[in-house]
């Protein structure tokens, strides 16, 4: 009856202009939708689970709350009771979009065992609209029962002997991040199962879905407690931030989902094969070539003339959101800095040549080679960490790691300022190694964000795979033409120079 009523809506001709053509896309996607979600509740196996969750869970939590609350306040703990409450209310939100990975496993790969996806595949719909009528399906079930949960919970609160006076924007960050961890998971697990050929295999790979959010879960509940802004009327700053970043990525999940689905390879694909020796040779033919085509480089001025040069050519787009971002993150420093709370308390009057006298210390030649080699391990482990991160995070990993120093710079200059201390040190001790480290840090994070980008959309011509070969073979040339070395030579300017330089503008000698 769906594959009929698709193809009667195909017989008409379609929309001009970008929204007709959204709606159409969406109503064309909204047929799979509806069928889908008739048949999740009509599976007892699915709506057992979200009875359970929406009616009973809520008021185990809330039982575990009071308790807690009890429990906490004769030890005069109060506060830590209270902000226990909205964490148990996003854990009730959470409980059932975890139903959303079965439902979503099941989209693409279960319909294949069962050989009902064939008929789906035949009908007229684009992949687009197969692939947003899915998501949007795998999605209403477990939305619709968090959503229950979290109003039952409420209203056992708000009504209930607690009588819990929720902030309200405390209330609506919780349910927009069960909103946005929802739509990770499911874009996630849709991603799994259509790029897997069996039911077990999509199981077994949700656990990358599954281990991330229980752990950014974890952190969440930990801002709860600790954020110093947890009554603030306008809510936790920091929740914002995590909601934004979970929204780019699952944008980041939608382009790789429609760029990467093929139903023909879908139904043609019987086994996942890997092969790590080719994938290993050819990275390897591309780091020593000086084009993308695999050519040699002749010498290693033509691999740097070429090679690592179009390397960085490239890499062009990702350096100028790096720097983009890299900005931005000095700015935010600056910003937190100002705001009352988290002022540092400095001593304007203090004897700069004092701090002059024990700078001195990291001038002997002993001390400064062990930090010679603190510093370009610490450096080089960072961009590794960012780099390996940044393949399983769509380069998202890469713009949170590396700027964070950049965040505490621009605070530490705002503290300076603040306490009408002369910040012309602090620009020496910066600028005098991040004249080479600056420039290097962001080819490195340039590097690491196309590396995990480039598979939401492959250059036209390339599979995801040939994408992604060529993007680790542009990242080796740049580590290994100008990262490394770069990373070397800050290091040594920093131990051995940088102090000086700090030392000369204190009036230490």
């Amino acid at each position: 009856m769906a594959a009929t009523a698709v193809k009667t809506m195909a017989a008409v001709h379609e929309p001009d202009g970008w929204w007709a053509n959204v709606r159409w896309t969406l109503s064309n996607a909204l047929i799979i939708t509806r069928r889908e979600v008739r048949d999740s509740f009509r599976d007892w196996r699915i709506i057992a689970p979200i009875v359970i969750l929406t009616f009973l869970f809520p008021f185990l939590a809330q039982f575990v709350a009071g308790q807690f609350v009890d429990f906490v306040a004769g030890y005069g703990a109060q506060l830590i009771g209270e902000r226990t409450i909205p964490f148990l209310l996003m854990i009730v939100g959470f409980f059932p979009i975890s139903i959303s990975l079965v439902i979503a496993l099941e989209t693409f790969v279960g319909e294949k065992e069962r050989r009902s996806l064939e008929p789906l595949l035949s009908t007229p719909l684009t992949n687009t609209e197969l692939y947003i009528g899915k998501t949007l399906a795998a999605m209403i079930p477990p939305l619709v029962s968090s959503f229950g949960g979290m109003g039952v919970y409420l209203a056992s609160l708000v009504f209930g002997d607690l009588a819990w006076r929720p902030p309200p924007m405390l209330v609506a960050q919780i349910i927009i991040l069960t909103t946005v961890q929802a739509l990770v998971m499911v874009t996630g697990a849709v991603v799994v199962s259509s790029q897997t050929t069996s039911t077990r295999a999509a199981n077994l790979l949700a656990s990358f879905i599954i281990i991330p959010m229980t752990l950014l879960i974890q952190g969440e509940s930990a801002i709860m407690f600790l954020a110093p802004d947890a009554e603030s009327p306008s809510g936790i700053g920091a929740l914002w931030a995590i909601i934004i970043g979970m929204v780019v990525v699952v944008i980041l999940l939608l382009r790789v989902g429609n760029s990467i689905f093929n139903r023909e390879e879908l139904l043609g694909r019987t086994i996942d094969a890997l092969n790590i020796k080719a994938t290993v040779r050819r990275i390897v033919r591309l780091v020593r070539a000086v084009d993308t085509t695999g050519t040699p480089a002749r010498s290693l001025v033509e691999w740097y003339r070429r090679g690592v040069m179009g390397s960085v050519g490239r890499l062009r787009g990702a350096i100028w959101v790096t720097i983009l971002v890299f900005v931005l993150a000095l700015v935010a420093g600056y910003m937190v800095g100002q705001r009352p709370e988290w002022q540092l308390t400095l001593v304007a009057s203090g004897s700069i040549s004092d701090t002059a006298t024990n700078l001195s210390q990291f001038m002997d030649v002993s001390t400064q080679t062990g930090g010679f080699r603190f510093i370009l391990w610490q450096n080089g482990r960072i961009l590794l960490a960012a780099a390996l991160l940044s393949m399983f995070t769509f380069g998202v990993a890469a713009l949170i790691l590396t700027p964070a120093v950049y965040v505490v710079l621009g605070y530490l200059f705002s503290q300076i300022l603040l306490a009408g201390l002369n910040p012309a040190f602090m620009v020496a001790g910066v600028l005098t190694h991040g004249i080479v480290e600056i420039p290097v840090i962001v080819l490195a994070t340039a590097a690491a964000l196309h590396l995990g980008s480039v598979v939401t959309k492959p250059p036209r011509g390339l599979t995801v795979g040939q994408a992604w070969s060529l993007a680790v073979a542009d990242a080796a040339r740049v580590a290994l033409g100008l990262v490394i070395p770069g990373l070397i030579l800050a290091a040594a300017i920093e131990a051995y120079i940088t102090p000086r330089v700090v030392v000369a503008v204190l009036g230490g000698g």
